[in-house]
């Protein structure tokens, strides 16, 4: 199966979380890596109309494997990590946006074993105006099977 994440609403190239003092500049997100949080997939600009990641995973009932997926079974995550990228090309994280497969609907799940795409819409910036960050609730998250 994929899981296809689009993203929309994103919050720009620079951002001042609270109690930071200097800015973050040039931000860019990406999908990371499971046990290598340096590693993105494809990371993309802040200031993107949208964005897209495609990661091919297993399911297994009702858990799901792949080398994107975080954490044990029955608590199954991705992580999308924000980052700063230096003129080498360098990304340095400073916040991840934490998408809970757990919360994926059992029927959703199901259909999308069948059709072979689960997909995740969310928007990107928080509340505040900054990079969306920690656990995604499912008020703020669209889980759907796709084609």
């Amino acid at each position: 199966m994929l899981i296809r994440i689009v993203g929309t609403q994103l919050p720009g190239l620079s951002c001042r979380p609270a109690g930071i003092e200097t800015p973050y500049s040039n931000i860019h997100v990406g999908v990371q890596r499971k046990n290598r949080p340096q590693e993105l997939l494809d990371p993309q600009r802040g200031d993107a109309d949208a964005v897209t990641w495609t990661v091919e995973c297993a399911v297994d009932g009702a858990d799901i494997r792949g080398p994107y997926i975080q954490g044990r079974p029955g608590e199954r995550f991705l992580y999308l990590s924000w980052g700063t990228v230096d003129d080498t090309g360098t990304v340095t994280m400073f916040r991840r946006a934490k998408l809970m497969l757990a919360d994926v609907p059992a029927e959703v799940l199901a259909a999308a074993t069948e059709s072979g795409v689960l997909e995740a819409r969310l928007g990107l910036t928080d509340a505040t105006g900054n990079p969306l960050c920690a656990r995604v609730k499912p008020a703020l998250i669209r889980w759907t099977a796709a084609t």
